[in-house]
C-alpha cells in the first residue's frame, strides 16, 4: 500500500515555509527531511509517523498515538500517529511541528557522498 498522498500534500503545505526542508521516499512512505533529519512521515499505514523527544515521547502515548514499530523493534523516539488524530489543519499542524521542531533541534547531517 502506498503512503496517503493527501496526507502527504497537507504536510507539504506546512513544510513550504521551512528552510531547508526534502522530502524523501523511505519505507514505503514519504519523509520530510529537515536539516537532513528526518522530522515527519506520510506512513504507507496511513497515518503520520513523527520524530520527537524520547524523553517526551511517553507522555505523548495514547490509544492513537503509540511508538513506532519496525521490524518488531520499536524505534525511540518516533511515534504513529493515527489518521484520526490529524483529520484537521490544527490537529496536523500541533504534530508537524513538533516533528519539525525536534529535527531542527538535531544537529545537522552532512550528505553522503557515493
Amino acid at each position: 500500500m502506498a503512503y496517503d498522498e493527501e496526507l502527504a500534500e497537507r504536510v507539504r503545505e506546512l513544510v513550504a515555509g521551512e528552510q531547508r526542508v526534502t522530502e524523501q521516499r523511505m519505507f514505503g512512505g514519504l519523509a520530510f527531511m529537515v536539516n537532513g533529519n528526518m522530522s515527519v512521515a506520510a506512513s504507507r499505514q496511513g497515518g503520520l509517523l513523527v520524530r520527537v523527544d524520547p524523553a517526551e515521547a511517553g507522555t505523548l502515548i495514547d490509544e492513537r498515538v503509540q511508538p513506532m514499530v519496525m521490524g518488531g523493534r520499536e524505534m525511540v523516539g518516533w511515534l504513529y500517529v493515527d489518521p484520526s488524530v490529524v483529520r484537521t489543519d490544527e490537529q496536523l499542524r500541533t504534530w508537524v511541528d513538533r516533528g519539525v521542531g525536534y529535527a531542527r533541534s538535531l544537529p545537522v547531517k552532512k550528505k553522503r557522498k557515493r
